[in-house]
Formats: structure tokens, C-alpha cells, sequence
């Protein structure tokens, strides 16, 4: 007897559901790490119980101590990682942090069959390319938005979101302390250590904050954001990094002038008119007071994704805290879910290597100095910026200041940033400087 169409549709629907697990299989999670983000996670979970998200493992060390009875009584509870490796789990979220044991663990997880849901900042920033060469390789998904601005969906807003643009700049400020580091001695003209003592008291800087005041932080987010959005393979070591530590409230003070503000920006431009070449740099920088990004308050990110179909997109938020990391982690989880079945081509491409990377920017600069004054200063160094052929916009000093210790504020006109290095090392070596010059970019778009 011939079959109905309504049951050729049911015997088609079946096959699908046999083929894919059925229709109503929840994607098992395995969660390694149960510190402040995993409990977000986990709390997130079990409150969308009737979701496609089923929480089955929890490792962590200690593991009694962290024992949440609330949680359903069939998640398994393990001080042994084999027992989320080695168990049917679909995908592991790893939120333990560090380069080891968590690089051997997410490899194990992969080799598996395993996809990965990551918000290991380090781990991506150095290891990110090999991982998601070995994740094709397995047909799985790594998927790492939580690492770059906590709850901010800029991963995956870029990876998906503006999938169909090509994009060629990627700018932004991704970490919280400096923002608010900053943003203190903006408002409150404070000096650097005073603001850095209170985001130590408040909790938002390590009692070493080198990391974070020196650019290292932002520059592991700032080389995810290059592979994921730029497409392009580059190391840490490749990026330089300048100190916020040498910006002082004078300097706020002279931006203000300029209608500016001062900004810890992590920025990475690639070029493709001449093979393929990359200039990216985290610094302090000058950006124009209208800016978004001279509104980012306390402890806020911004990401901006500027593409040649689309022009700029804007991601922003507060980049950290359990909550929001958890929800970036979430939302990972979500976009597996979606791309559940889909074929080994349909993944991202692998990043390509540049040709070149520099810290170089052909931009606007504000250099302040600090002298024991006396005739005939700012005809020296205007002698010697002309030598390398870069021109003076305007020359800023603010009175009330001592002959002995005065502040003075020139700006140049844009000139390529490793030109002007090797004029300032020879502006450095006069004999009138109290402190050292201080140069920063200025940053117009």
C-alpha cells in the first residue's frame, strides 16, 4: 500500500531523531573548575533545567568542600579528572585557569571526542591556534568567549555575528583595572599609586598588578581577538606592551585641553595591500573625548570589530565577575548546541601567520616633559624632531608649576611611531630632563 505524504514526513522525522541521538537529548556537561565562575555556571544550569544543557560531572579538588546540595542529585561529584575525561559527557567547560594541567586536560578532552567550552584567557593567548587545529581535526567544537571580556558577547559576536564581514581592526579596552585605575585620576586627580592602592583595597588589582598595569592581560584578550577576528596566527612576544604607571593627573589635566581623555587601548590593525601585515600594541593612549570609549567608567570593557562591509561594530559591559563570565560561558555552550551535526568544513578556517607584526602607528602623538628650566629648551627638541622630519602641531604649558620640575605638553602631528622612538632616545639624552619623556598616541576613530 502506497504510504500517505503526512507519514513519509514521520518516517523522515525518525530517521533524523535516530541519527542525531533524538529530537529531546540534552547535551551532557562536564565542569572542571567549581570556583566563583563554575558556580555561576552551575547555578545557571539547573535553573533551565528543561533546556538542552544537562550538567552530569563537577571535578574540582577538595571537591567535599564544595558540594552544593541544591544541585541536582545526579550531577557526579570528583576529585578525579578521569571521571569527566573517560565519562560520556559531550562537552567539558574548563574554568580551572592556567596554562597545566588545563592545556593536557582540554587536549585529552578533544582527543576524546569531547568538544570544550574554555575561559582560560592564557590558556587560548598561547596555545588557542593548536587547540583549534586539534578541535577540526576531531570534527569537535573549542569554543573560548568567556576569556576575552567576560560577559560581553564580543567572541562570539564577531565570530558569528560578523562572520560575513571581513574585518580589519580590532580595538578596545579589555581590562577593567587599568579602566579604573584611569577613570579614578581622571575624575578625582589622584596620582597613579594613590588609585592603584585603592583598586588594590577594593579588590580589583592583584597585590601585583604588574600584569595588569604593565598590558600583559589585555595583550592575551587582544591576540584572541586577532585570531578570532582577524583570522591571523601571531605569539605574545610579537605585541609591545607600555606601562599605564607612567601617565600622572598632569596629564589628564593637558589631554582635557586637547579634548581628550587617557585610556589603557589594546589595538591590532591588519594591512593587506602588501602581503599580509599586522600592527597591534597595548598602551596609553589619547582618544577624542566624544569617543565611546572615553565613557567606559570603573572597571568596563569596550571591544569595537570594524569590518569593510559594516563599519564599526561596538560590543561593551563589565568584563569580569562570576555572573557575567558564566554567561559568555552559557552562551558558548548555545552556540554547540546550534551547530550540533554540522559538517568538519563548516568550522573556522585555521588562522594564517602575517607576513610582518610591528607596534608601529603613522598617528597623532602628545609628548610631556618635565625640565629644570632655561632658555633654549624647545628649540632643542624641536631640532631634533625636525631631523627625523616630524612637525610640531602645538606646544601647551599650564602656569602655576616650579622652574625646577616644570610640565610642558607638545603635540605632533602623525608620524610613524618607530621614527619617533629613535628621535626621543636622542631627545632623552639632553641634559634637562627631570623624568624621563612621557609619549603617548593619540587615537582619533
Amino acid at each position: 500500500m502506497k504510504k500517505s505524504r503526512s507519514s513519509k514526513t514521520k518516517t523522515a522525522r525518525a530517521r533524523v531523531a535516530k541519527k542525531s541521538g533524538g529530537a529531546d537529548r540534552k547535551l551532557k556537561i562536564g565542569l572542571i573548575g567549581f570556583g566563583t565562575v563554575g558556580r555561576s555556571v552551575a547555578k545557571i544550569l539547573a535553573q533551565d533545567s528543561s533546556g538542552p544543557l544537562l550538567l552530569t560531572h563537577i571535578f574540582n579538588r577538595s571537591i567535599k568542600k564544595k558540594k552544593i546540595g541544591s544541585l541536582s542529585s545526579h550531577i557526579r561529584w570528583t576529585e578525579n579528572i578521569d571521571d569527566v575525561l573517560s565519562s560520556d559527557v559531550d562537552v567539558v567547560v574548563e574554568l580551572i585557569g592556567g596554562l597545566e594541567p588545563a592545556g593536557e586536560w582540554v587536549r585529552k578532552a578533544l582527543r576524546a571526542g569531547k568538544s570544550v567550552v574554555t575561559a582560560n584567557k592564557l590558556l587560548i593567548s598561547e596555545q588557542g591556534p593548536e587547540l583549534l587545529d586539534l578541535a577540526r581535526k576531531m570534527g569537535k567544537r573549542l569554543e573560548f568567549g568567556a576569556s576575552v571580556a567576560g560577559g560581553i558577547p564580543a567572541i562570539i559576536g564577531i565570530q558569528e555575528g560578523l562572520a560575513g564581514d571581513r574585518l580589519y581592526k580590532i580595538a578596545g579596552i579589555l581590562n577593567g583595572t587599568c579602566n579604573f585605575i584611569l577613570t579614578k585620576m581622571e575624575k578625582d586627580g589622584t596620582s597613579f599609586d594613590a588609585a592603584l592602592k585603592e583598586a588594590q583595597s577594593l579588590g580589583y588589582a592583584e597585590a601585583n598588578p604588574s600584569a595588569d598595569v604593565d598590558g600583559m592581560d589585555a595583550r592575551a584578550k587582544l591576540l584572541i581577538l586577532i585570531q578570532a577576528g582577524l583570522r591571523l596566527r601571531v605569539r605574545s612576544e610579537q605585541i609591545p606592551c607600555r606601562s599605564i604607571s607612567s601617565v600622572a593627573a598632569v596629564d589628564f589635566m593637558y589631554a582635557a585641553g586637547l579634548d581628550c581623555t587617557i585610556r589603557q587601548i589594546s589595538v591590532a590593525q591588519k594591512q593587506t595591500n602588501k602581503g599580509v601585515r599586522l600592527a597591534a600594541a597595548v598602551q596609553p593612549a589619547l582618544i577624542p573625548s566624544a569617543s565611546l570609549m572615553a565613557h567606559a567608567q570603573g572597571s568596563q570593557n569596550i571591544v569595537t570589530a570594524t569590518g569593510e562591509f559594516g563599519g564599526k561594530m561596538i560590543f561593551s559591559g563589565y568584563g569580569a565577575g562570576g555572573d557575567p563570565t558564566a554567561v559568555a560561558v552559557i552562551s558558548d555552550l548555545y552556540a554547540i548546541v546550534r551547530s550540533s551535526g554540522a559538517p568538519v568544513e563548516a568550522l573556522p578556517g585555521a588562522a594564517e601567520v602575517p607576513d610582518s607584526v610591528s607596534g608601529d602607528f603613522t598617528v597623532p602623538h602628545y609628548l610631556r616633559f618635565v625640565v629644570r628650566d632655561r632658555p633654549g629648551i624647545v628649540a632643542s627638541i624641536a631640532a631634533i624632531l625636525s631631523k627625523y622630519e616630524i612637525s610640531l602641531d602645538a606646544l601647551l604649558q599650564k602656569p602655576g608649576f616650579p622652574h625646577s620640575a616644570l610640565p610642558f605638553v607638545m603635540t605632533l602631528e602623525a608620524c610613524d611611531s618607530a621614527v619617533l622612538d629613535r628621535a626621543l632616545a636622542e631627545i632623552a639624552r639632553l641634559d634637562f630632563h627631570v623624568e624621563p619623556p612621557l609619549c603617548l598616541p593619540i587615537f582619533l576613530d
